[in-house]
């Protein structure tokens, strides 16, 4: 059985932090990468970045870079994290963490070309983020 299971998400502050964890189950280790994407109100998916299982090798689309980090739990890889820091009220959205589909190829759906919603099969439930004074 597929699970993704975000959590850590809530009302913040702009300027502040906010750590989003997304739990994996153990079937969902076969595959290769996790995503992080959002939907803000009314607009489509975005891509937020992603990290490789072999390596912890992590993607940023450009608009995350510099105020997102993605990690691996270090006592339990099933765990992935989303650190966004500085706050923004134009994170406000729900995100969501992703696994793509096992046959994906290799490193693909970690990278500026894969990580796209529609490479993404398997899917949270999402985790509400506000951000507002």
């Amino acid at each position: 059985q597929v699970q993704l299971v975000e959590s850590g998400g809530g009302l913040a502050q702009p300027g502040g932090s906010l750590r989003l964890s997304c739990a994996a189950s153990e079937k969902t280790l076969d595959w290769l990468s996790l995503g992080w994407f959002r939907q803000a109100p009314g607009k489509d998916y975005e891509g937020v970045g992603c990290i490789r299982r072999s390596d912890n090798m992590t993607y940023y689309t450009p608009s995350a870079k510099g105020r997102f980090t993605i990690s691996r739990d270090n006592d339990d890889e099933k765990t992935v994290y989303l650190q966004i820091n500085s706050l923004k009220p134009d994170d406000t959205a729900v995100y969501y963490c992703a696994a793509p589909p096992g046959f994906a190829p290799p490193g693909y759906p970690c990278s500026p070309a894969g990580l796209r919603p529609s490479a993404y099969d398997y899917w949270g439930q999402g985790i509400q983020v506000t951000v507002s004074s």
